[in-house]
């Protein structure tokens, strides 16, 4: 472990004097990389400089017991030993946490697209309820948020809807939202008072950089059009509305949300960056089969994550198999109760993987 540490501690120099270089400072993608590693091992270099602190005050503290005469200081240095001890395991514990595979995605921003599945109109209510829980989310950890584009029905509900979260860690804890989610509910359309179960996906994407997704600009086909609200309402006079198709892979994505075509057209690009870049990962994480067993499901969008069941107040996550009844307090953003329990059992996986 000490050598891992090392390691670490050469390149956070490095950083450190690459930041200090005028040419760095010049260059805002080299340097945005650099700031963001630094930011990084900065918390792993503070608490390794803290266990090298403690362990020198246990060796310092064993010396000075061998030449100890004073019988009440004798007492007091072998007091004083065995906190020490126990305060360098916690360190020890807690630099083994820090040491761990990091997800390559760890602190992007991410876009969000959740999609009516199965159940029709019922199914698009719920991508509103799921829409409003992610932004009550996002607001509670005072993470910022941007609409990209929707496509809304005549109750209210969404067939698509697609956002963007920006904030430190809103891909660590978001990332776990990929996925099919079932709601059991009486819909307010049905008059029987029957039970039914619908269906949506939730699709996370990390926010690509330029640099890491490069796109052709004879690879795309860009057509615009007039924005039209459900149900035929013009929203805009002027052909502002962008659709973007993707060639070699034959992915279309659509933006009308603004009345600026250039937006929609720089909102667009994003969305295709963001899916792109996840296409890309997902063939490379298919060839490393044994990090995906390390991982919480395989973050697809087939597999159904959670079930909200209306009738009882429940929300079941069936990957860990956690059961809250609080379906309410869950729905108006505190997905913190589902979102840590996660993030631990991520973490003990990985610790038992860890070889650290």
């Amino acid at each position: 472990m000490e050598e891992r540490l090392q390691q670490i501690i050469n390149r956070y120099n490095e950083i450190e004097h690459a930041m200090a270089d005028p040419k760095t400072v010049s260059d805002q993608s080299l340097f945005k990389s650099l700031t963001k590693e630094h930011a990084r091992l900065t918390p792993v270099v503070q608490k390794y400089n803290e266990y090298k602190r403690i362990k020198k005050e246990i060796d310092d503290t064993k010396t000075a017991l061998k030449s100890e005469k004073d019988q009440e200081m004798l007492s007091l240095l072998e007091e004083e030993i065995p906190k020490l001890e126990s305060k360098l395991y916690q360190i020890e514990g807690q630099i083994t946490q820090m040491l761990l595979p990091q997800d390559p995605h760890e602190g992007k921003d991410i876009i969000i697209e959740i999609r009516a599945g199965t159940g029709g109109d019922e199914a698009s209510l719920f991508v509103a309820d799921l829409y409003r829980m992610y932004i009550r989310y996002a607001d509670i950890k005072g993470w910022k948020f941007e609409h990209i584009d929707a496509n809304q029905t005549e109750l209210g509900g969404f067939k698509e809807i697609i956002f963007s979260i920006s904030g430190a860690e809103a891909y660590s804890c978001l990332k776990f939202e990929s996925g099919v989610h079932r709601v059991q509910r009486i819909p307010v359309t049905e008059s029987g008072g029957r039970i039914h179960t619908s269906a949506v996906t939730v699709a996370v994407l990390p926010e690509a950089e330029e640099s890491e997704v490069d796109i052709n600009p004879d690879d795309i086909r860009i057509d615009v059009y007039r924005s039209s609200g459900h149900g035929g309402q013009s929203v805009n006079t002027t052909d502002s509305a962008v659709r973007i198709t993707h060639i070699p892979t034959g992915i279309i994505v659509t933006c009308q949300d603004e009345k600026s075509q250039h937006k929609n057209r720089a909102k667009a690009l994003r969305v295709l960056r963001a899916r792109l870049f996840e296409k890309m990962e997902r063939e490379r994480m298919e060839k490393e089969v044994a990090l995906r067993r390390s991982q919480i499901g395989s973050g697809d969008r087939s597999e159904r994550i959670r079930t909200y069941n209306f009738p009882q107040s429940r929300v079941t996550d069936h990957r860990i198999n956690l059961t809250i009844y609080d379906l309410e307090s869950v729905l108006d953003g505190e997905l913190d109760k589902i979102i840590i329990p996660l993030r631990e059992n991520e973490m003990e996986k990985l610790l038992k993987a860890s070889h650290v």
